[in-house]
């Protein structure tokens, strides 16, 4: 992460002696993922294509890891490790670089670490995985996970159908804040009580498509509003439309459309959504103003390429909002939508766009 960013703890005000040292945990498998861009087309059989851009970073559940830790959350990550090359510069660079408390991992002998390689064209991408499962950590010192979550404000989740996590249980009884997403379901059952561990959760945020098929509607509104009768927070995100919000608790709804940017890679955009989305609700702010920043962060994300690498920090969004109000463009109630930064972020000299270094595995400083 860039050295200069301003440090901005969103959650300053709200901190007190009695809170816990962790504001957000989650857990899940760590990939070492390899990232080619510039690439005019899709790579066609029989031929090689030479990508203009190449980046190495921590992905998968690192992703999100990463978004929060940019965002000035304090972030907790319990997942297996290789103990190979791949998974030392993994470990290295969540811990020393993002600052992300890994006291929960483990590395395990004689694993190697899973590896995905995308392509990024025509704003998608096309990705080639390849790993294991990591076998169970044995023996002492072997962390007490994932029964024993730590005690943390807020815990991410993603749910499959006829899964459930004890640790989630766990950490929604400890007061932690469970927000969940949830991938397509294989089964094509599309059913809400096969995701046991959605009545832990705080905000469940699928897309339009999983909103739709989970609660029989054909309308990403509609969607959101049958699941707030399920969970307190109901968050529909609709790609380049913005996303649809509904508080269950109070009836209350938010609609914020997306920021149109000119997409260089969307991998991991969606992580970095719900981490923005979790930051506001941690620090208190309207449901709307949740949604903006949630969308801002993953607009902002779209264009650098890679998963963790992409995730903004605070000199990015700074840099974007000065910018964003010298544009004579800009019309006034755009501006007035993203006015709540203004007590947010620090001014910052910096010029946009921001650029920030690219890891590459054997570099040293």
């Amino acid at each position: 992460m860039s050295t200069d960013t301003p440090g901005i703890d969103p959650l300053q005000a709200l901190r007190a002696p009695r809170d816990p040292a962790c504001d957000v945990f989650l857990t899940g498998p760590v990939f070492l993922d390899i990232v080619f861009t510039g690439l005019d087309s899709a790579p066609v059989r029989g031929t090689e294509s030479w990508a203009r851009g190449m980046g190495s970073s921590p992905g998968g559940v690192a992703n999100m890891a990463t978004a929060l830790a940019r965002l000035g959350l304090h972030t907790s990550l319990a997942a297996a490790f290789g103990d190979d090359h791949y998974g030392e510069y993994c470990w290295d660079a969540l811990e020393q670089g993002e600052g992300i408390d890994l006291s929960m991992s483990h590395t395990v002998p004689g694993w190697h670490s899973p590896v995905t390689v995308s392509m990024a064209y025509e704003g998608e991408r096309t990705m080639v995985s390849h790993g294991h499962e990591a076998p169970a950590p044995t023996g002492t010192p072997a962390p007490a996970f994932p029964n024993c979550p730590p005690r943390a404000r807020a815990a991410i989740a993603s749910l499959a159908p006829g899964r459930s996590e004890p640790w989630v249980a766990a950490a929604a009884r400890n007061g932690a804040l469970i927000f969940a997403d949830v991938g397509w379901d294989e089964t094509g059952r599309w059913d809400l009580d096969a995701l046991p561990d959605l009545a832990h959760c705080e905000a469940f945020l699928p897309n339009a498509e999983e909103a739709m098929r989970y609660t029989r509607t054909n309308c990403p509104r509609a969607a959101a509003h049958a699941l707030a009768e399920r969970v307190p927070l109901a968050v529909v995100t609709l790609g380049a439309e913005g996303a649809y919000a509904v508080d269950g608790r109070t009836g209350a709804a938010a609609a914020v459309p997306a920021i149109e940017v000119e997409a260089l890679d969307p991998t991991g955009a969606g992580d970095v959504f719900v981490a923005g989305f979790v930051t506001g609700t941690l620090a208190d702010w309207p449901l709307a103003d949740r949604l903006a920043f949630a969308g801002l962060t993953a607009a902002l994300s779209v264009q650098e390429f890679g998963g963790s690498l992409s995730a903004p920090g605070w000199a990015e969004v700074a840099a974007w909002w000065q910018l964003i109000r010298t544009c004579e463009s800009q019309a006034p109630a755009a501006l007035e939508r993203y006015a709540f930064l203004d007590d947010l972020l620090p001014t910052t000299a910096r010029a946009w766009p921001l650029r920030r270094a690219v890891p590459t595995i054997g570099f040293r400083q």
